[in-house]
């Protein structure tokens, strides 16, 4: 006897296999490509199938972002899932971006139980209905426990999981795996995390915050037979410590599987083997009917982007993505620009949040903006003093390693495990230096404002996106105390408003930082 077990995870909205940087784009992902998987596999199944969704669902994609936006309503990117029929979902950090109640809409429309068993209410209990639950196929009883990591509220507006209390996933699954595992024939933990340590070596492979506890699931929790995973975006098919492993990338790039195999004894089914793979929709063709039904809110999506807000007077098209974070481009200087017009602060941080953005053409239009633009972040204004903004700067410039040639490159850091591009943070209203042939810590070597060294003690206003300004990316010299105000817009509205009400952008640098490798500028 065998079970199939199908995940998908960190598909962030994108339903069709576009990322709307252009039009009739087809892509190698998309839940639409992925939907054919699905029933490619229902198909050749040798016994029943459990399909997973392992949550960030709801944002990422400008189709997620014209719903949130313009409907405020997640209903019909939900239809997809159902028709896909999960049996299953679990809730993503993501999936809290645009607030409680949006969030909820979600789950309402869900035609499959979503779960989170260490997301609890201010009663101590699940908030989002119970969060394990023994599903039966075919007469084989599945243990099924959904968690979440713990870290959200390192991340998120507060307002977003208002009367919500994050559990570590470890400590929930000690207590919760044994009950299944006494009920269950087989138990699948679906755990919208990643790993924290190298799967092999048992290394540190980032800072442990609680973050990601998937390695300490694996190694302290007995019981666990199947462990799904997402949120890193990796592409991992393993079996560690005797238990399957699937994390299957993101945006529907993969589908993961997991063949569960069974022996009778006893008259009871004991699992006898394991078996994970990653299977890739590359080559794979959207589902027809799925297609077709979707294909005119795709239509609406591509019409908005469209629409034209702006001109841009100049070059602000990004070329390197490299070169952005090296030398100050057009487009950076316009989001310092929002950001500072939007809050009235005078010291403006901000990052090229993807390798992926092609900054602004001739025309600007919402296209332009929600594909560089891609996250849906809020502005918040912090009080610093000048010893604090230096060690921002400095754990900015962290970012960069000197090459064995002298150039200057990436620290591998900030790609593996996974991509954290939008954790270098470029300022605008003050003058500064990074030296990058010194070490990571003493990197800063101008830092100025109006023409004189910055004091440690001195106060500064400094505005700044809500996930960075509460600690976002392991920025610990900032957190929410240090909030004094904030605009809870959206940045591409900011962004949308600021070209409106300028109509022509001027594409201007005032080069206010370099990065240097000692004498040399790059």
């Amino acid at each position: 006897m065998e079970l199939t077990i199908l995940e998908t995870s960190d598909l962030h909205g994108y339903l069709f296999s576009t990322n709307y940087q252009k039009r009739n784009m087809d892509e190698p992902f998309g839940i639409l490509k992925a939907a054919s998987i699905f029933k490619e596999e229902r198909l050749n199944a040798k016994g029943p199938v459990l399909a997973v969704e392992n949550g960030d669902y709801i944002q990422g994609s400008p189709l997620s972002y014209y719903l949130a936006k313009q409907r405020k309503d997640p209903s019909e990117l939900i239809q997809a899932l159902n028709e896909m029929h999960y049996d299953v979902g679990v809730i993503g950090n993501h999936s809290l971006n645009y607030g409680l109640e949006y969030l909820k809409k979600a789950v309402s429309a869900s035609q499959f139980p979503v779960l989170s068993a260490n997301i609890l209410n201010e009663d101590g209990e699940s908030a989002f209905g119970q969060g394990y639950r023994i599903i039966e196929k075919e007469g084989i009883k599945i243990g099924f426990l959904g968690l979440t990591t713990q870290y959200i509220p390192h991340w998120e507006h507060p307002d977003n999981y208002a009367g919500l209390h994050f559990q570590s996933a470890v400590e929930c699954a000690k207590e919760i795996v044994p009950k299944l595992r006494a009920e269950a024939d087989v138990v699948v933990v679906s755990y919208h995390g990643s790993f924290e340590r190298d799967l092999k070596t048992g290394e540190p492979t980032e800072l442990l915050t609680g973050e990601n506890e998937g390695y300490q699931l694996l190694h302290e929790v007995e019981g666990i037979d199947v462990l799904l995973t997402g949120h890193h975006h990796r592409k991992i098919a393993e079996v560690v410590n005797g238990v399957a492993i699937v994390q299957p990338g993101d945006k529907g790039s993969f589908v993961g599987k997991v063949v569960v195999e069974f022996e009778r004894t006893d008259s009871k089914l004991k699992v006898s083997s394991v078996k994970p793979t990653l299977i890739s929709v590359e080559g794979k063709k959207s589902e027809e009917a799925l297609t077709q039904k979707f294909q005119a809110l795709h239509d609406e999506v591509e019409k908005w982007l469209d629409e034209p807000l702006g001109t841009v007077s100049g070059n602000m098209e990004i070329k390197n993505a490299h070169m952005v974070r090296l030398k100050e481009h057009p487009y950076i200087e316009m989001i310092h620009k929002v950001q500072m017009e939007a809050t009235g602060a005078a010291i403006s941080g901000t990052s090229l949040l993807t390798d992926t953005g092609k900054g602004f053409q001739q025309t600007i239009t919402m296209r332009d903006i929600v594909t560089n633009y891609i996250y849906p972040n809020t502005l918040a204004v912090l009080d610093l003093t000048g010893a604090e903004l230096k060690a921002a700067i400095e754990k900015a410039a962290g970012y960069f390693a000197l090459e064995s040639d002298g150039s200057i490159g990436l620290n591998w850091a900030y790609v593996h495990p996974k991509p954290q591009y939008y954790n270098y943070d470029m300022y605008e209203g003050i003058d500064y230096t990074i030296d990058v042939s010194k070490p990571i810590g003493e990197r800063l070597v101008r830092f100025e404002k109006d023409g004189r060294p910055i004091q440690d003690e001195e106060r500064l206003e400094v505005v700044t996106n809500q996930y960075r300004a509460i600690g976002g990316g392991d920025y610990t010299m900032f957190d929410a105390s240090k909030i004094i105000r904030e605009v809870t817009k959206d940045m591409s509205e900011l962004i949308a408003d600021y070209i409106k009400k300028h109509s022509i952008i001027d594409a201007t640098v005032n080069d206010n930082f370099l990065i240097v490798n000692g004498e040399e500028i790059q």
